[in-house]
């Protein structure tokens, strides 16, 4: 496992001798390159049961995007979206445990994915219901952002410029929590018995303190995302980010003061 640096935080206690945040390794710039190619090597070791993840993250993608383009009702929107964001990491856990079964030289499957989901239900709903908060918090944010918007019918860019500028900043304020909370959160819930609470605090300190090189991993996700999005590939885009995110998490939590489950 390529590491570089010496794992930092995670220094504090809880009344059960747990810190309050696993360290982390320092990642160099290379790192989310290395992920990706580990990520794709999952896939094709496992493509069946990644493909079946890919496809249903896919649809779901999909589904929400058509039907609040076909309805136009911002409710909805955030109602299947909602629903999207309750879904999506109990599928995604199952990327992870597929990773952790190649990573064991076990041969993966798919059944026990699936019962790795359904064990923790549970912290993936609490999860969720973190995000969805912030998502809402997001939403409302952003339907203030039209007081900037010019009266008039035809207004110059500047005047455009402030409504974008503040929209952008809010936007990528809420993306950056969002990101931070999710990037190694999940991925540490499926391998150690941690709670919600610490796997977040976890995620946080180590995009903090890994701000370049997990800002080039954020632009590489969104950046596929997107071009999975509009060629129709996301069912093979998908599984590889979250193979990949997987080893992110491997090479840059050091979680070794909780147990494994079993």
């Amino acid at each position: 496992m390529a590491e570089s640096g010496k794992a930092t935080g995670g220094t504090r206690a809880d009344e059960s001798g747990l810190p309050f945040a696993a360290p982390c390794n320092h990642p160099d710039l290379a790192a989310p390159r290395r992920w990706l190619k580990r990520g794709w090597r999952d896939l094709r070791a496992a493509p069946v049961q990644s493909l079946v993840y890919g496809m249903g993250l896919m649809l779901i993608t999909y589904a929400v995007a058509a039907l609040s383009w076909w309805l136009g009702s911002f409710v909805l929107m955030v109602a299947l979206l909602s629903g999207a964001m309750f879904i999506g990491p109990a599928l995604a856990i199952g990327l992870y445990s597929i990773s952790c079964q190649i990573e064991q030289g076990r041969k993966p499957v798919l059944g026990y994915c699936l019962r790795e989901g359904r064990r923790h239900l549970g912290d993936e709903l609490l999860f969720a219901a973190i995000l969805l908060v912030v998502f809402l918090l997001w939403a409302r944010a952003a339907s203030v952002v039209h007081i900037f918007f010019p009266e008039h019918s035809q207004p110059d860019w500047s005047e455009l410029a402030v409504f974008l500028g503040v929209g952008a900043v809010i936007g990528a304020l809420f993306s950056a929590i969002i990101f931070s909370a999710s990037a190694f959160a999940l991925p540490m819930l499926m391998d150690r018995k941690a709670d919600v609470v610490t796997a977040v605090i976890t995620s946080v300190h180590a995009v903090l303190a890994n701000k370049a090189v997990m800002l080039l991993w954020a632009a590489l996700i969104l950046t596929l995302t997107l071009a999975g999005f509009l060629t129709g590939t996301l069912f093979l885009v998908l599984p590889m980010i979250g193979h990949a995110t997987w080893h992110a998490y491997r090479e840059t939590i050091v979680a070794d003061a909780w147990p494994r489950h079993d």
